[in-house]
């Protein structure tokens, strides 16, 4: 029997790095995808391979189905794909809606929405009884800007979460009775470098303050909640999303 192997998209960095170390932790065969930095996918993959696992780095973007099949492809020479990491996302500068362009939103729809779908989509391919697979786990990353809106900021992002949310509802119910689990984290304010990305670097620093707990979450924070919803501690848990957000999104 081929190995065991988790993907997870946007595996280089941030959450997604701290996700493909636990995923390894559980014994998996971790395909860490990446889109321009391979020293630092490849470093993710030294760490799990020197604590005795095995990983590999591929390269692709999920706003490319051609990208998203390479990654798959990759997948099927390693072993045999038993969860999803669905992380790859991006987010925009801070802008109102209406001075958004049609490129920001068809950028940010295709990265975070479309690919999404179309990762998911080949995961069920391989992971479905319905298709001959062993059924498996598959993690969403969402974010508690989908409660909160984001407004002034990035309502495209916000909205983009959204989609993930009710993706995660339907997929799990989708594939409940194919062995296939879907569940999703949203984490909140996270000490990550994707607030530099968004133009907002201080972001962290500047929000802390009026944070519930004080502090912002760090990614390995987040990574122990994917880790517990990819292993065998919740095989009876799906259609959940968990808020790892420090109690950031509760609503009234």
């Amino acid at each position: 029997m081929t190995k065991s192997i988790v993907l997870v998209t946007g595996g280089s960095r941030g959450i997604g790095a701290a996700a493909s170390l636990c995923a390894a932790e559980l014994g998996y065969g971790v395909v860490v995808n990446y889109v321009s930095n391979k020293a630092a996918a490849d470093d993710i993959v030294s760490q799990i391979i020197n604590t005795g696992g095995e990983a590999i780095a591929v390269q692709g973007d999920v706003q490319f189905e051609a990208d998203v099949l390479k990654i798959y492809a990759a997948c099927d020479e390693f072993g045999t794909l038993v969860g999803l990491v669905n992380n790859a996302g991006v987010v925009d500068r801070p802008q109102r809606v209406d001075e958004m362009s049609v490129e920001r939103l068809t950028r940010m729809y295709a990265i975070n929405v479309i690919g999404a779908f179309v990762c998911v989509r080949e995961a069920v391919k391989r992971m479905s009884t319905r298709h001959g697979g062993r059924g498996g786990a598959i993690v969403n990353i969402g974010s508690a800007a989908s409660k909160l809106g984001a407004p002034g900021q990035y309502v495209d992002y916000a909205a983009s979460k959204g989609a993930i949310d009710t993706m995660t509802f339907g997929l799990s119910l989708e594939v409940a009775g194919e062995g296939i689990r879907v569940n999703a984290v949203r984490p909140g304010i996270i000490d990550t470098d994707i607030h530099a990305s968004g133009g907002l670097p201080d972001r962290v620093a500047q929000l802390e303050g009026k944070l519930p707990m004080k502090r912002a979450g760090t990614a390995d924070e987040v990574a122990k909640a994917i880790k517990w919803l990819l292993s065998d501690d919740a095989s009876y848990t799906t259609g959940a999303i968990l808020d790892v957000s420090g109690g950031r999104a509760i609503l009234p």
